[in-house]
């Protein structure tokens, strides 16, 4: 790999372990508004979706208020659950991150949780400042899988696809910067497996962060 300037990161499941919080979260929305109940699986499945979306997956039949509805509780519970349930960033995300950052990198952040969201959560982290852009769900006119949040991405960091990299661990991420004619790389750590990885076609698979150095340097 060479010639990588813009490195793109997904954030649940590739910087943070949010995984305990969004399944808790998921099944306490669907218990207050009596909807059938999911597996852990199944909600693990959606993650990375724009919110909306997680509904009309599992919930193929709702129609587009209660899947608002389902929204709207999902963020007040999420928010009540930060407060028990702290999430933590995967082992050598801030190291590396400050590594890329000291060694001239662009760091960005499409995600598809709010930018609110991600904002308080990156500063909890402590690494708000290594990024130049934070792009959530409600910053972009299309959502992943489409190569739209990228295409922003490089416009308003002036890069090339040639130079960006995209790091996350779901399909929706791989094929994301695939279409968008950046190389991927899908992490196997967070929530999704290798097999699904490679079905998205992700070009690189790591199974630690900190090997995004390896990468980026041969």
């Amino acid at each position: 790999m060479c010639k990588i300037k813009l490195i793109v990161f997904d954030f649940d499941g590739t910087l943070c372990d949010t995984q305990r919080n969004i399944v808790t979260t998921l099944k306490a929305t669907i218990n207050e508004l009596k909807l059938p109940a999911k597996t852990d699986e199944e909600c693990i499945s959606i993650i990375g979706l724009p919110l909306n979306e997680c509904f009309r997956q599992l919930f193929p039949d709702l129609d587009g208020y209660t899947i608002q509805m389902c929204a709207d509780t999902y963020r007040r519970i999420f928010a009540e659950t930060l407060a028990n349930i702290k999430p933590s960033p995967f082992p050598h995300v801030i190291s590396t991150i400050k590594l890329l950052k000291q060694h001239g990198y662009i760091l960005t952040i499409a995600s598809s949780r709010s930018h609110a969201s991600l904002v308080e959560l990156t500063q909890t982290m402590g690494i708000y400042d290594d990024f130049e852009l934070l792009l959530g769900a409600d910053d972009v006119d299309k959502a992943k899988p489409d190569p739209y949040p990228v295409l922003k991405t490089l416009k308003m960091t002036g890069f090339t696809p040639q130079q960006a990299l995209i790091v996350g661990d779901m399909p929706v991420d791989i094929l994301m910067g695939n279409r968008a004619g950046a190389t991927t790389i899908g992490v196997t750590y967070g929530n999704g497996s290798v097999s699904i990885l490679k079905e998205a076609g992700a070009n690189h698979i790591i199974n630690s962060f900190n090997e995004i150095l390896h990468l980026i340097d041969s």
